[in-house]
């Protein structure tokens, strides 16, 4: 069968972040030559959140499917275009009744590619399991997807970690998104899925986590409130390339970490 290549950003951060997709991932795009590609975009409007306009300054730059987290919804004039667009989704462990849709089936080039986004429970806010949940979309899915990418938004690597094993084999990818710090621990599991805890954050890398780190030094030595800005200093573009050449299983992951390029 033919390789298939999907390449992942990882969560996108602020004007730096956009920024740094709109520069970058075009010549991703050109020298990997994926088949789908697919952004974490809950935090590109203004460091917290998404919109429609901000969303679709992704898919301007070549992104296929747009996944989410737990600041989908800092934003509500994106409420109405979460349920209508067929390229965006939020975690499917939400309520049914929040706005969006937890997983969608985006074909391109004859391949029907599920895109599953989940949030973890520890540490954040979810409705149901992602256990349970990713369990009842599978079974939905079968028979309509060639290949399943899982984006589990989640704070804990034991739960993300956890996830991951429970999803080996029956999924092409799970991969870790939310910390904005990417981790080391990338492979392809024993049964064919690939993995990695978190793929870190496409934004600048002069701050902390995004903020700027000042504020963010404020706050710990002092205790006290401070008003939290994006940084813009060294933004960086990070991911990965999950390459696939047997039917809905990994071969190869492979970290993507690299200064984005400069505007023009």
């Amino acid at each position: 069968m033919p390789e298939r290549r999907v390449l992942f950003i990882g969560d996108v951060v602020g004007e730096s972040g956009r920024k740094a997709v709109t520069t970058t991932l075009p010549r991703l795009i050109e020298r990997h030559a994926p088949d789908l590609v697919v952004t974490n975009g809950e935090n590109i409007a203004g460091g917290l959140g998404i919109t429609e306009r901000t969303a679709q300054k992704l898919l301007d730059a070549g992104t296929d499917v747009i996944t989410t987290g737990n600041h989908v919804y800092r934003h509500a004039e994106v409420y109405d275009y979460l349920n209508r667009s067929d390229r965006i989704v939020r975690p499917a462990n939400y309520l049914e009744s929040n706005p969006g849709r937890g997983y969608l089936v985006h074909e391109k080039n004859g391949v029907r590619w599920a895109v599953v986004n989940l949030s973890g429970r520890v540490f954040i806010d979810a409705a149901h399991s992602p256990f349970h949940v990713a369990d009842r979309i599978l079974k939905r899915l079968e028979g309509e997807a060639d290949y399943v990418i899982v984006d589990f938004h989640a704070e804990a690597t034991s739960e993300k970690v956890a996830l991951g094993w429970y999803l080996d084999g029956r999924v092409l990818a799970v991969l870790g998104t939310h910390t904005h710090v990417p981790t080391a621990d990338g492979r392809v599991l024993p049964g064919g899925t690939a993995y990695i805890s978190d793929v870190g954050m496409t934004g600048p890398r002069g701050g902390v986590i995004g903020v700027k780190r000042e504020q963010i030094i404020q706050r710990f030595l002092t205790q006290m409130p401070v008003r939290f800005e994006t940084a813009e200093e060294d933004p960086w573009v990070m991911g990965c390339l999950v390459t696939s050449d047997r039917p809905g299983l990994a071969s190869s992951i492979e970290q993507i970490l690299m200064p984005a390029e400069s505007q023009t």
